[in-house]
């Protein structure tokens, strides 16, 4: 123990010594920025490729995207029930465009965009930019390219440049996503004249160049970035798009141990600590020293996932032992640390709404789960392997054991396997884990949305159930494209209702981003995208 707390201490040290060093650094850089007009951020992962068009980009590239880049559109933002102040998924505001009229028939709508606005190389930003952008988007594939089709943008013919200000999206059908999902990291707008400078015939959208190069306008330039260690921003004072940014410069120090992001912001070496454990977080609240900010991510759950194609998963009296087993309320004391919503224990009986994510009518019952388990041919339980990601343990790693624990009072015996987080994507797509623990949460805040990209047959990104069902694809359809409320709320009761009667999916809870941060620090907004937008956020 004497040697782990002296390692915890030269740690701490260290990374002290080298936030300093970077602080004393500041006035180096480009641009001379003192520290009140510098955001310390550290953080357990960072991005891994500046381009969120890129293959396998992660999470926190998400956040480098917002930052750098424009899109056509924004969200305004509104006060969450808790107080905290956070994005509204239902009000469209200017970016890019300063207006956008949709045609009287709603099939098309044109965008009048800013005149002054400029790239970060002075190159002005023109409606050419914007084709090339989302062409780019709807072609790459992958998650862009499924991205953009959530909102039925799928094909380069859509989007039209009528002037150099002039821009318009020709509709495939109505859908209501579609202005939505264009005001999502994804839809980025890149100075296409700088990317084509370094496309080649094999690599005509400049992909690999861009990995580690930006082509952007938004209100922050990349001033250094090293995947894995640090990204540095400075502020582009030159940005049309919106308020210009209070803070000058951002430093963001990927720190893997969640014990030293915790003792570098309670020393005051940092600003602001992102994805520290929920215990952490718990606690720093209580001290009254730091703000901690706690939004439930809008259309997210954690859950675990049998794939239905791999024996014994494929017998639904298995999944519903397995739903049976689950220790729900250990999971939510033990790792939640009740920064979370429970999504068990629904009562059987109450009736399902239209809306997600929403509490399963399953709770603890191991007696229950041994009976299905025989019923299902299976009375002394079987071996397997269960799955979890990495680069989310702190969540993940606790909630396996548990339920590892817990299985095994059943019969059931699961060897944890461990994929580095770099790796989980393209396990995910392989479909190759028969059972796994993992989060997911849908940028736009509709059920649809959420049920198009995990439970749809023809959307494979997150369905690592490889869940198929011409119905349950019926009831996701209906609501994305529905005409009326009422035909809406009945096909989004219809697809929850067949996702807890089959049950492929075992919802856990819905976890809180929580962000702390030192007293002095404001502006800060929940996104849906779960990273944090700097543009926002200043020093008292």
């Amino acid at each position: 123990m004497m040697i782990k707390k002296r390692l915890l201490v030269i740690t701490m040290a260290l990374m002290s010594l080298l936030v300093l060093s970077i602080i004393s650094t500041v006035g180096a850089q480009k641009t001379e920025v003192g520290r009140q007009e510098t955001l310390m951020v550290c953080r357990e992962e960072g991005p891994n490729n500046l381009d969120i068009h890129g293959v396998g980009t992660n999470r926190p590239a998400y956040g480098t995207s917002w930052n750098i880049y424009d899109r056509l559109l924004s969200y305004g933002k509104k006060t969450a029930p808790n107080g905290d102040v956070m994005y509204d998924y239902k009000k469209l505001e200017p970016e890019l465009a300063e207006t956008w009229q949709v045609a009287p028939d709603g099939m098309s709508c044109t965008f009048n965009l800013r005149k002054d606005a400029i790239f970060h190389d002075g190159t002005p930003v023109t409606a050419h930019d914007v084709k090339w952008s989302l062409d780019r988007a709807v072609t790459v594939g992958g998650f862009p390219t499924f991205q953009m089709k959530a909102g039925s943008l799928e094909k380069p013919d859509q989007f039209i440049v009528i002037d150099d200000h002039t821009f318009k999206i020709q509709f495939l059908r109505k859908d209501k996503l579609t202005l939505p999902d264009i005001a999502v990291p994804v839809a980025a707008i890149y100075n296409s004249k700088l990317a084509k400078k370094h496309a080649t015939e094999k690599d005509p959208w400049a992909m690999e160049w861009m990995k580690n190069n930006t082509a952007g306008g938004g209100a922050y330039k990349i001033e250094a970035y090293e995947s894995g260690v640090q990204t540095q921003y400075v502020r582009f004072d030159g940005w049309k798009n919106g308020p210009l940014p209070k803070m000058k410069k951002v430093i963001e120090r990927v720190v893997p141990s969640a014990a030293t992001r915790r003792a570098l912001l309670e020393r005051g070496d940092v600003d602001l600590s992102f994805a520290l454990p929920p215990k952490d977080f718990a606690e720093l609240a209580k001290t009254g020293k730091f703000k901690v900010v706690g939004v439930p991510i809008e259309n997210m759950m954690w859950y675990i996932d049998m794939n239905v194609k791999k024996p014994p998963f494929d017998n639904l009296k298995v999944r519903q032992a397995i739903a049976c087993a689950i220790p729900y309320d250990q999971i939510y004391s033990a790792v939640t640390f009740g920064r979370a919503r429970k999504l068990s224990g629904a009562s059987p009986s109450a009736p399902i709404a239209a809306e997600w994510p929403q509490p399963y009518p399953y709770k603890t019952d191991l007696a229950k789960a041994k009976k299905l388990l025989a019923e299902a041919g299976y009375p002394n339980g079987f071996k397997g392997t269960f799955y979890f990601n990495l680069g989310r343990a702190t969540w993940a790693e606790p909630t396996a054991l548990l339920v590892q624990e817990s299985l095994r009072k059943i019969g059931v015996d699961l060897i944890i396997e461990k994929v580095p987080g770099a790796n989980w994507r393209a396990m995910e797509v392989q479909k190759s884990m028969p059972i796994l623990i993992n989060d997911m949460g849908g940028w736009l805040n509709y059920p649809d949305y959420f049920f198009f990209w995990n439970f749809h047959s023809q959307n494979a990104v997150f369905n690592t159930m490889s869940y198929q069902d011409k119905e349950m694809d019926k009831y996701i359809d209906g609501a994305r494209f529905a005409t009326s409320a009422e035909e809406y709320q009945k096909n989004v009761k219809a697809f929850v209702k067949k996702a807890i009667d089959d049950c492929p999916r075992i919802p856990l809870f819905q976890e809180n981003l929580d962000v702390a941060m030192q007293k002095n620090i404001d502006g800060y907004q929940y996104w849906f995208h779960r990273q944090i937008d700097y543009r926002q956020i200043y020093k008292k």
